[in-house]
């Protein structure tokens, strides 16, 4: 067992989604929703400078919805400069070109744009949305962002200082604090062990010239991604696109990340007086291009992913009431994959929630999944599959940017119907063998009490 002192900050990676896949009742109340938006048209498209653009045009409302990614991340922060790229993406409207931080919120709210971007582990995501009327003004200020951010000293202070207090916060918070640990106990030395956000002694010695040499290493054409959605025709878009990214440099200065497995086979406990207790188990997981994803994809859903109709929703939650939630999911990172599993529970209940959760994989592992739940399986990914990632032209535009990222193909989503129905119980049941035969990592945030025996 890995005894966690309090203290101890690292990068969270395992995503919480015990709130998730409420897309089951909307995909039964919403029916002409998935028959709407089962269909987008994507144009595929080069412009002259070269870049790669996904369009969908959608005239019924006059707004454009930009979306973009380049290839990077957190991961990219040098060793103790952590929090770098978190820092840096939260500067890009505080000031570009011959704008201060006040100027540019300004022309901003004149506008009545939206320009924002967001640190992720192993991309920075942009995001853009403006009125038809006033593309032209938003693109330029879009072009200032993305190509002449000031970094100015004001507001690398001030949003500096947002996230030592953010940092300070957590420390005081066994959730965070446990998670940390956890990360640290599965990637050791590996950047995904890190804090994200930074710590108390790295971001104090982040400089502008930091900043300035990230931003110039991770922003160029080799490692973009863009889709568009809305009001705007293929050859307009063209012109728009060259102007803001077509002087970005052509190849990114990426320094070179190893692939990682996670430590299982350790029970990580972060003491901690609370009335109740956060649990998570991880097991290995599998690559998106692996030929067995579907039928993994397929399993985790049986398994846990179905919210309402899981094994463990069954057994954890409706057969004896130990938590209210309880789920799973596959977590695929540029650099390392893994499927876990998350509840929380009574205190003094804990390992009696961990061994019915083991006894569940167990059962799953001897028997497989039925026809029942396989076809079940089947009718709500396709159908939820609109709903979730097609219902609005900012979600529209974020699905085809992750598309391009996964290098699916812009008839992906057409395909994907097949990937689906082709699984078979016999595919579900080896995916089943291949992911839940290890012994898993196991998290547990509470009392010590709790965490006795593993």
């Amino acid at each position: 067992m890995t005894r966690v002192q309090p203290g101890e900050t690292m990068t969270q990676r395992i995503s919480n989604t015990l709130t998730v896949m409420l897309l089951a009742l909307a995909f039964l109340t919403f029916p002409a929703i998935v028959a709407a938006r089962a269909a987008v048209d994507i144009q595929e498209i080069t412009t002259d400078k070269g870049i790669k653009v996904w369009l969908v045009e959608d005239y019924t409302v006059p707004i454009i919805s930009v979306r973009f990614a380049f290839k990077g991340g957190s991961v990219q922060d040098p060793a103790g400069k952590e929090g770098l790229t978190t820092l840096m993406t939260g500067l890009f409207d505080e000031g570009a070109g011959d704008l201060d931080a006040d100027a540019f919120q300004e022309r901003l709210d004149d506008v009545g744009a939206e320009i924002g971007f967001t640190a992720g582990q192993d991309v920075v995501l942009g995001q853009m949305r403006t009125l038809a009327d006033e593309r032209a003004n938003a693109f330029e200020l879009l072009s200032l962002a993305v190509n002449n951010p000031r970094f100015d000293e004001e507001p690398v202070n001030r949003i500096r200082s947002q996230m030592l207090t953010g940092i300070q916060r957590e420390m005081r918070d066994p959730e965070a604090l446990g998670q940390q640990a956890y990360a640290k106990a599965l990637y050791g030395d590996h950047p995904y062990a890190r804090r994200a956000g930074g710590t108390l002694e790295s971001l104090p010695a982040i400089t502008q010239e930091d900043l300035k040499t990230l931003h110039k290493r991770t922003f160029a054409r080799s490692n973009f991604y863009i889709a568009v959605v809305g009001a705007i025709d293929a050859e307009t878009l063209k012109g728009e696109l060259d102007r803001v990214f077509g002087e970005l440099p052509e190849q990114a200065e990426l320094t070179e990340i190893p692939f990682v497995e996670p430590k299982l086979d350790q029970v990580v406990l972060y003491p901690y007086d609370l009335p109740q207790s956060t649990l998570q188990m991880t097991y290995p997981g599998i690559d998106r291009d692996d030929p067995e994803f579907f039928p993994a994809f397929l399993m985790n859903h049986i398994l846990g992913g179905g919210v309402f109709s899981s094994r463990l929703f069954n057994e954890v939650r409706e057969k004896r009431g130990l938590t209210y939630g309880v789920g799973s999911g596959l977590i695929n990172g540029d650099y390392s994959n893994s499927l876990f599993i998350g509840t929380s529970t009574r205190a003094d209940r804990a390992q009696e929630t961990l061994q019915v959760i083991r006894d569940t994989i167990q059962t799953f592992l001897d028997e497989g999944a039925t026809e029942e739940e396989l076809e079940a399986t089947k009718t709500y990914l396709v159908g939820a599959y609109p709903i979730n990632n097609l219902d609005s032209s900012s979600s529209v535009a974020s699905t085809l940017v992750q598309l391009q990222i996964d290098d699916r193909g812009v008839d992906y989503i057409d395909r994907r119907v097949g990937y689906i129905e082709a699984v078979t119980l016999e595919q579900v049941k080896a995916a089943a063998e291949r992911l839940l035969k290890a012994k898993p990592a196991v998290l547990i945030i509470g009392p010590e009490t709790a965490g006795n025996g593993g």
